[in-house]
């Protein structure tokens, strides 16, 4: 099932191919679909909504139903258990730990000639949180995407998720988000949850930004409404690559691989070794541990599409091809992780050595699974604070600063042909020299 390649030219263009699974040609059809379902979420609000959840999740809601109440709230906990609960207070108390180190913190510098510069940030008014649901469920999903906004100090935190075939959302979920500190959930999914996050409906207040992991409806709603909102990045569907010598255990490289296999059937899993005997072993080593695996339809369908082994010549040569890839989740199981960190360029998270598997990033190491895939983490991060601040420049000059500049000012905005920008620091300068003779305009007046 998993495919074994030993030329680079082939494995560059797999490497290409797969990374493009979500913007190729293949998915024009879903993004049309998408808009078309954004469009009709925007004109009839809530009735969209209603009737997407019935077409798609095949759940029937009145419009008191979308919003989970306090009833369903309190039941929550009495349905997760002991153990439950505790983990997910470890992980929230980890995730926050690291996610307080980060807040990006306001600055001022004091210049000569009384010049003021500095940047200030504040929290976003709103955050939406996009959560997968229906048959599965991601508390963890909840706690990496709340906690960091929480930090932000984002005044209104909403959460949204599709219900389950009985039309409830998971305990765990709503539990996961009550420890986390979200303010309002929606039992919502798919696109048509990002629109309503994005436009407002008579239910759902509008947000600033949405943040979040989704399948390929999710993420192209997100693509198609930037701007309008901002998004975190395109986050989904998930990826793994792997880079291992023959230090690493087939074993461990398989049950990694087919832990982000089992994600979705776009997910994608590749290890890249220069160690011949260590491809073949692992692709022994999945095959063993799909026998039984309960998710086996889903996740050999991924492998077969998405999943590659590629042998390499080298190390090197097989950083260069993650590079080209820009994975979502890199794993460096080798002798000297760190040594080969020095090459990597692009990649949303980097767990390094034997004893650090993917999993623990997923659910309490304490930096954001939601991270950038499909190839974007050429160009973007993880969910962090900074998702959900924004920052605004500070600027003061004195008269004496301004004269300074003055006449630079005044080459630049000729050169631009905006006579007025040249006029708001010449006229100011004019009446600081003469500070009793009138300006122009008043001599005009």
């Amino acid at each position: 099932m998993l495919r074994l390649i030993t030329q680079l030219s082939e494995a560059q263009t797999e490497i290409k191919r797969i990374a493009a699974r979500t913007h190729s040609e293949q998915v024009q059809h879903q993004e049309a679909t998408v808009r078309e379902i954004l469009q009709n979420v925007r004109r009839q609000g809530d009735e969209a909504l209603l009737r997407y959840t019935l077409e798609f999740d095949q759940v029937r809601l009145a419009p008191g139903d979308l919003v989970v109440g306090a009833a369903e709230l309190d039941a929550a906990y009495q349905r997760v258990s002991t153990s439950l609960l505790k983990a997910i207070r470890l992980a929230k108390q980890r995730i926050e730990q690291f996610h307080r180190e980060r807040i990006c913190k306001s600055w001022v510098q004091f210049q000569d000639r009384g010049i003021v510069l500095g940047r200030r940030y504040t929290p976003v008014d709103a955050a939406g949180l996009y959560i997968p649901g229906g048959r599965a469920s991601y508390p963890s999903s909840v706690l990496m995407s709340a906690i960091p906004a929480v930090v932000a100090g984002v005044p209104r935190i909403v959460l949204v998720t599709p219900p389950n075939p009985e039309g409830k959302i998971n305990p765990a979920v709503l539990v996961a988000a009550q420890e986390s500190g979200v303010h309002e959930i929606y039992r919502i999914g798919g696109a048509q949850a990002i629109g309503a996050l994005t436009y407002g409906t008579r239910t759902i207040a509008p947000v600033s930004v949405i943040a979040g992991p989704g399948n390929i409806y999710v993420t192209l709603a997100k693509k198609l409404v930037y701007g309008e909102v901002g998004i975190d990045s395109l986050a989904g569907p998930s990826e793994v690559l792997i880079i291992a010598d023959s230090t690493a255990n087939p074993v461990f490289l398989a049950a990694d691989m087919l832990a982000q296999a089992e994600h979705d059937s776009l997910a994608s899993a590749i290890l890249i070794t220069p160690d011949g005997r260590l491809a073949e072993r692992t692709i022994e080593a999945v095959d063993r541990q799909l026998e039984n695996h309960p998710r086996r339809t889903l996740t050999e369908k991924s492998l077969a599409n998405y999943g590659l082994v590629i042998v390499t010549a080298d190390l090197a040569e097989a950083a260069a091809l993650s590079n080209l890839f820009a994975p979502e989740h890199l794993e460096l199981e080798v002798e000297d992780p760190w040594e080969l960190l020095e090459k990597v360029r692009h990649a949303g998270a980097i767990f390094l050595g034997h004893a650090t598997p993917e999993a623990v990033g997923d659910y309490l190491a304490g930096p954001s699974h939601i991270l950038p895939t499909s190839g974007t983490a050429r160009y973007a991060s993880g969910v962090g604070v900074e998702t959900f601040q924004k920052c605004s420049s500070l600027v003061q000059y004195t008269p004496q600063a301004l004269a300074e500049v003055g006449e630079a000012i005044d080459a630049l905005t000729a050169a631009e042909g905006l006579p007025s920008h040249g006029d708001s620091v010449r006229l100011r300068l004019q009446q600081y020299e003469n500070p009793h003779s009138p300006t122009q305009q008043q001599q005009e007046e």
